[in-house]
């Protein structure tokens, strides 16, 4: 062999990535409200892209007079009124009597609300209350006393089981098992390690059930009832539509900002010095990808919901619970693009269908073996059968893993392990089987 150092010349192609096929790239992911401000931000630096908000449009004063007229203006004016969410504070302090309670103590009981965090639970230390505010430390507990009889109750509880407990005494004033339960058995209630609470309380495990049953229907966030959430919206990117010739699939473009080319500043300044000359060129160049990349960014969404479409004609006719099986990987392959870029086309991005809007990232599910070597199931449909299984089993004797396994080969030709339904069924947020057990 041939040690020696020497020059060699080899020719390689290589594929570079240029700042506009990144651009491309990144446009094809992005949702319409990014690509909404990423063309706001491209109108900013560059002079020759000019944003055309189809959205807005211009007041005329007489047009708008002459349609008031013909409206009935009896209720307008109050349903212009904005919603003014009231916060936290003011909203427990309203349900004290203010000029019944000592200065010192309100103090305290505004400064306790303060530590109350989103689920409405006191998250602070009394003893440094007391000595923040200078009161005595009887004081501070009077205050988060006090707090702890508003409404919802449950409110200023220091833990989950003093919540609970609050609620009990509020809504179950007779209920003297409950309180127990809670007060002494509350870990080994929650395990459901209920022979030994029966045991230890000389009651039956029926009794036991019961008030597992009622606690059910208590709140363990009560802070969530008073939080005002605003009201968020969904603006599909694409929809699909049922027409006498079938399904067709349009892309909605009506919350994206058109561009245009500002062809008055172009050629006011075109034939300025060499310097200026090269800047608007390369702005030229930039505005052109941009519009490039738009329309690939259209075309191929376009492409991946078509196909979509193609491949779920269930889904569309008879209901999400006959989504069938499909990956990534499958449409790239019949696309003929690379399954990072049917990730990206459907990243972050909705459609609105005959039957409701859906993500697009929804439509994927990983295929699921069955008896039969012709066909194939979605983890959805195994989804939907486990629940089907769970909901019709004998509470007294619920199914184990195991059993929905065996049961979804013998009845369903599904083959799964027991692995993956435990996985699916945590999915669904169904407890096992001991903790779905019932006692009658």
């Amino acid at each position: 062999m041939n040690f020696k150092a020497g020059l060699w010349q080899q020719q390689t192609l290589k594929l570079t990535m240029t700042q506009e096929l990144s651009q491309a790239i990144a446009l094809l992911q992005y949702s319409a409200q990014e690509l909404t401000a990423f063309l706001e931000n491209k109108a900013l630096e560059n002079p020759l892209v000019q944003i055309e908000n189809v959205n807005e449009r211009p007041m005329n004063p007489l047009l708008d007079r002459n349609r008031r007229k013909h409206q009935k203006t009896e209720k307008d004016w109050i349903e212009q009124i904005g919603a003014k969410p009231y916060s936290l504070e003011e909203q427990l302090i309203s349900q004290l009597n203010i000029s019944k309670l000592p200065a010192e103590e309100l103090k305290a009981i505004r400064y306790l609300i303060q530590n109350l965090d989103e689920n409405g639970y006191f998250t602070g230390d009394l003893h440094e209350v007391a000595a923040t505010l200078r009161i005595p430390l009887e004081l501070a507990e009077d205050g988060l006393a006090v707090l702890q009889t508003l409404e919802p109750a449950g409110i200023g509880a220091r833990n989950l089981q003093e919540c609970l407990h609050i609620q009990v005494d509020y809504l179950m004033p007779d209920n003297e098992l409950a309180k127990k339960i809670i007060s002494d058995y509350f870990i080994p209630f929650a395990e459901k390690k209920w022979k030994q609470i029966a045991k230890e309380l000389q009651v039956s495990l029926k009794e036991i059930q019961g008030v597992f049953d009622e606690i059910q229907f208590l709140n363990p966030k009560p802070g969530a009832l008073l939080g005002i959430e605003t009201a968020s919206y969904i603006i599909p990117d694409v929809i699909i539509e049922q027409t006498q010739e079938g399904l067709i699939v349009r892309m909605f473009d009506d919350p994206i900002p058109k561009i245009s080319f500002n062809d008055k500043y172009f050629h006011k300044f075109k034939d300025q010095d060499q310097q200026v000359s090269k800047f608007l060129h390369e702005k030229v160049q930039d505005y052109q990808w941009i519009l490039k990349s738009i329309e690939q960014r259209k075309e191929t969404l376009t492409r991946v919901v078509t196909k979509i479409v193609e491949k779920q004609p269930a889904f569309f006719q008879k209901g999400p619970q006959y989504l069938a099986p499909m990956t990534m990987k499958e449409i790239a392959s019949e696309l003929d693009v690379h399954e990072s870029t049917v990730s990206r086309a459907v990243r972050e991005k909705y459609v609105q269908t005959p039957i409701g809007t859906f993500p697009l990232k929804s439509f994927f599910s990983s295929t699921i073996q069955t008896v039969s070597e012709e066909e194939s199931t979605s983890s959805t449909q195994v989804k939907n059968a486990i629940s089907k299984l769970i909901e019709k089993e004998n509470k007294e004797k619920p199914l184990s893993d195991q059993d929905i396994a065996e049961q979804l080969k013998v009845l369903e030709g599904i083959v799964v392990s027991r692995r993956t339904i435990a996985k699916y069924r945590d999915q669904l947020g169904i407890p096992s089987s001991s903790k779905r057990k019932r006692f009658n």
